[in-house]
C-alpha cells in the first residue's frame, strides 16, 4: 500500500471518529405529548402514537419528584389513555409527557450472565432481580421500602416470553411445605400452582406465614397485593418473621396505591421468582391476593370503558388471570434443575365459592385448598375443609397406599358430617350403620391430624407416619 493511501485511509478514520463523537454527544430527539384531559383514574394526551404498555413519565413541577411514571393503557381517536402510578393531584393541564419505553423485553442476556451493572440498551421499565433482593421490602416499581439501601445488581424487564408447554418438565418431586394436613392429605409436588381460597378472618395470613417459614425452599417470594398498609409490617414481623425474611423478598403494593402499581407489583414478584427458577433454585411464590390483581384491572378496564361482564367483571381480567398464572410452574428453558411452586390466594365474598374470580381461579390452578369460617371459629386451626380440598397432581407424586388412605379419611369426615345434626341431638342410634359408628369413633384422631400449631412444622414424612398411625389403629379396632 502506497503512503498517499495510508494517509487518506488514516484521515478517513478520524473524520468517522470525530463524526462519531458528535452523533453522540448530539441532543437526542425525544417524542412530547401533553396532557388535555384527566377524569377519574385515566388522563388523556395528545401528541403521541404509542402502543398499549408503553411508559412515560409525566412533567409534575410541584411534586416530590418533577418527572411523575404513567403508563398508556389505552387509544381512540388520537387521544392516548395514560394511568399514572402515582397520585393525580399534581398533574396539571397541559403537563408535558416523555416517552421511555414503548417495547420493553425481557433482558435474556442480563438473566443469563448476571451482570451487576445495567447495559446502555436496558428498558426503561427493567427492574432489579437477583440474590441482593434477598432479606428485601421493595414495592412495585423496584424501589425499597425498608431502610437497607439501594440495590446494585441484575435487572429484568417486567414481560417474559410464554412457556413452551412442551418445554415444562412434569411434576414428579414432593414438595415438604411444613403443613401435615397438606403434606398427608393435600400433598403439593415441586412446580404446583395452588389456590387458597378463604374469606376474611380465617387464618389465611397464618397459614401463608407458616408455609412461608417452612416450606423446603431456597427462595420464597412473597406478592402482597391490595391488603391493608398495616397488614404488611404485621405479616413481615409476625408470620415471616427473621429468620423467615433473610431467604424471601417482599413485593408490597398495599390498596392505596394505583390499580396499574397492584397490577405491576403482582407481575414484578413473579418476574422474580421465574429469575431465581431459572438460575436453579426451588422458589416458592406466595400471593396475596389474585382477587385483589383481579379487582385491579376491574378498576383500569371500568375507567377506560369496557363493558361489564360477570358480577361487575369485564373480559379482559379473565384474559389476564391465566397470563399470570401461566408464568409460575417449572421451566426447561434454562435449566431443569429450578422450580417455582406458587400458592396464591383467592378471597371468596361471603365465603362464596362460586365467585366469578374463585370460579376462574380454580379452572386454571392444579388444586385449591379451602378454609373453612365455621371451623374457624370453632378455634380449629388451620380451618382447612378438607372435603372441599384437592391437589390435582397428588396422585403422580405419592404412593397408591396414601391415596387409599386419603379416600378412607375424607369417607370418615363426610360420614360424621352427614349425621351431625343427628348426633348432636342425640338422635342417632348405634348400630344402624358400621361405616358411621367408625366415623365417629373416628372423628377425633381425625380432626387431631388436621390440627397443628403456628410454631409447628410436621414434615411429609411425619406426615405419612401419622397417617399410617391412624389407620393401622383403625385395623387393629375392626379385627
Amino acid at each position: 500500500m502506497s503512503t498517499k493511501n495510508s494517509a487518506f485511509l488514516s484521515r478517513t478514520a478520524t473524520l468517522i471518529n470525530l463524526a462519531q463523537q458528535r452523533i453522540q454527544q448530539a441532543p437526542r430527539v425525544v417524542r412530547e405529548g401533553r396532557v388535555v384531559r384527566a377524569t377519574g383514574l385515566v388522563l388523556e394526551a395528545v401528541g403521541m402514537n404509542l402502543p398499549v404498555g408503553a411508559a412515560c413519565q409525566i412533567y409534575t413541577p410541584h411534586a416530590e419528584q418533577t418527572w411523575s411514571d404513567a403508563e398508556v393503557v389505552g387509544f381512540d381517536n388520537g387521544l392516548t389513555y395514560l394511568m399514572p402510578l402515582q397520585p393525580l393531584s399534581n398533574i396539571e393541564p397541559g403537563a408535558k409527557i416523555r416517552v421511555l419505553d414503548t417495547q420493553p423485553e425481557p433482558l435474556l442476556s442480563v438473566l443469563r450472565s448476571g451482570q451487576s451493572s445495567v447495559p446502555d440498551n436496558t428498558p426503561a421499565r427493567a427492574l432489579p432481580v437477583g440474590h441482593h433482593l434477598l432479606g428485601r421490602v421493595v414495592d412495585g416499581t423496584g424501589q425499597p421500602l425498608d431502610e437497607h439501601g439501594p440495590f446494585v445488581g441484575p435487572v429484568a424487564s417486567l414481560h417474559s416470553p410464554p412457556i413452551n408447554p412442551l418445554q415444562r418438565p412434569p411434576i414428579d418431586e414432593v414438595l415438604d411445605v411444613g403443613i401435615r394436613a397438606i403434606n398427608g392429605l393435600l400433598t403439593v409436588g415441586r412446580g404446583q400452582r395452588m389456590g387458597l381460597f378463604a374469606g376474611s378472618g380465617v387464618g389465611k395470613s397464618v397459614l401463608l406465614g407458616m408455609m412461608a417459614r417452612f416450606t423446603q425452599a431456597d427462595i420464597v417470594v412473597v406478592g402482597l397485593i391490595g391488603e391493608r398498609g398495616r397488614e404488611v409490617k404485621e405479616f413481615i414481623d409476625q408470620n415471616l418473621g427473621p429468620k423467615g425474611l433473610k431467604r424471601s423478598v417482599v413485593v408490597a403494593a398495599p390498596a392505596d396505591v394505583s390499580p396499574l402499581l397492584r397490577l405491576q407489583a403482582a407481575r414484578y414478584a413473579t418476574r422474580i421468582a421465574e429469575y431465581f427458577r431459572d438460575s436453579g433454585h426451588h422458589v416458592l411464590l406466595i400471593m396475596d391476593s389474585l382477587t385483589r390483581y383481579a379487582m385491579a384491572q376491574r378498576e383500569i378496564a371500568l375507567a377506560l370503558g369496557e363493558p361489564p361482564a360477570t358480577k361487575g367483571y369485564p373480559p379482559s381480567v379473565f384474559n389476564l388471570l391465566p397470563a399470570l398464572v401461566e408464568r409460575a410452574g417449572n421451566s426447561a428453558v434454562y435449566t431443569n434443575e429450578g422450580s417455582l411452586t406458587a400458592f396464591y390466594t383467592v378471597l371468596t365474598e361471603g365465603d362464596d365459592q362460586q365467585d366469578p374470580i374463585a370460579d376462574a381461579a380454580r379452572a386454571i390452578l392444579d388444586g385449591h385448598v379451602v378454609l373453612s369460617r365455621a371451623l374457624a371459629d370453632s378455634g380449629h386451626y388451620p380451618a382447612i375443609n378438607i372435603e372441599g380440598s384437592v391437589s390435582r397432581v397428588m396422585a403422580q407424586i405419592v404412593p397408591h397406599r396414601q391415596l387409599k388412605q386419603v379416600q378412607q379419611f375424607k369417607h370418615f369426615i363426610s360420614l360424621y358430617q352427614r349425621n351431625h345434626d343427628l348426633i348432636t341431638v342425640g338422635a342417632y342410634v348405634a348400630g344402624q350403620d358400621l361405616q358411621a359408628d367408625e366415623a365417629i369413633r373416628l372423628y377425633p384422631q381425625l380432626q387431631r391430624y388436621l390440627q397443628q400449631d403456628m410454631s409447628e412444622a410436621i414434615s411429609y414424612n411425619k406426615a405419612v407416619q401419622d397417617l399410617n398411625l391412624l389407620f393401622a389403629r383403625e385395623q387393629q379396632h375392626a379385627q
